[in-house]
């Protein structure tokens, strides 16, 4: 289902600073007509930008350390994400904004949770020892938070591979009707777990998921159905999966990598 049907400027930009200088926000009008929405382009050309200022603008929830009202490093896409008109078919607070950095930040405010769960746990049993009835009732909060994250995660996101505990994040996080904006999902995953992922986009989408992905993987670009939108040019403009520089780069180094490979090792 697509949840955000449209994001354009409120009014026409005067400034020249960065970001408004990026010519894809100069030229913004943007129509989701996909539940799928794929950003390709060469870095620099502004397509994480753009996906940080939606993801601002909508107020999504952050994968990270912090959220993204807070999150500083947000902070050089605020002016931008406020003037940008969002238009929804139905609007939804569900999903969440995610960059592959930020993964490692989430885990760890994960683990702090817990950590701070079982030192109140245990405060609680000490503080109640004599008092069994008042003891239970006052363990069963943290026990009840501590038993979520596990069901969640297990042992913890970082008790398994950088891939697994990837995969396994998005596996416990994806609901119905959530919005998803994800800047380079690939960046931990093998090919083979790349595919993972899209089984489990594929879920999601029959669940009434969006998503809103910039990535450089010609496996995630192929997603059934997806719209492509290229970031080189002034504007967004759609391009065909077989025309994207990268997934040709890759096909014709697949092919043949000695004729790459012969001119770049001595």
């Amino acid at each position: 289902m697509i949840h955000l049907r449209s994001v354009a400027l409120k009014t026409k930009i005067t400034s020249d600073a960065y970001p408004f200088s990026l010519p894809l926000v100069q030229n913004l009008d943007l129509t989701f007509r996909s539940g799928v929405t794929i950003l390709v382009g060469e870095n620099g050309s502004g397509k994480s930008t753009l996906l940080e200022a939606i993801a601002a603008a909508v107020g999504s929830i952050t994968i990270g350390s912090q959220d993204a009202a807070h999150d500083p490093s947000l902070d050089h896409v605020r002016s931008l994400a406020d003037t940008l008109k969002l238009t929804w078919n139905k609007r939804t607070r569900r999903g969440f904004f995610m960059r592959s950095e930020d993964f490692f930040g989430y885990a760890k405010r994960m683990n702090e949770t817990r950590a701070e769960l079982l030192d109140d746990l245990q405060q609680a049993q000490e503080d109640y020892k004599d008092k069994p009835a008042a003891k239970g009732y006052a363990s069963m909060a943290y026990a009840g938070q501590l038993h979520t994250l596990k069901s969640y995660y297990g042992d913890g996101l970082d008790a398994q591979s950088h891939g697994e505990s990837f995969l396994k994040l998005f596996q416990s996080r994806f609901v119905p009707d959530g919005l998803y904006i994800i800047d380079e999902p690939e960046a931990p995953l093998s090919p083979n777990r790349q595919l993972s992922l899209i089984s489990l986009m594929s879920m999601a989408i029959q669940q009434n998921a969006q998503f809103i992905i910039a990535t450089h993987s010609p496996i995630l670009m192929a997603y059934p159905g997806a719209e492509i939108l290229s970031c080189d040019g002034p504007k967004l403009e759609p391009i065909a999966y077989d025309d994207i520089e990268t997934v040709s780069v890759m096909r014709s180094f697949l092919e043949n990598p000695d004729a790459y490979l012969r001119h770049l090792v001595q």
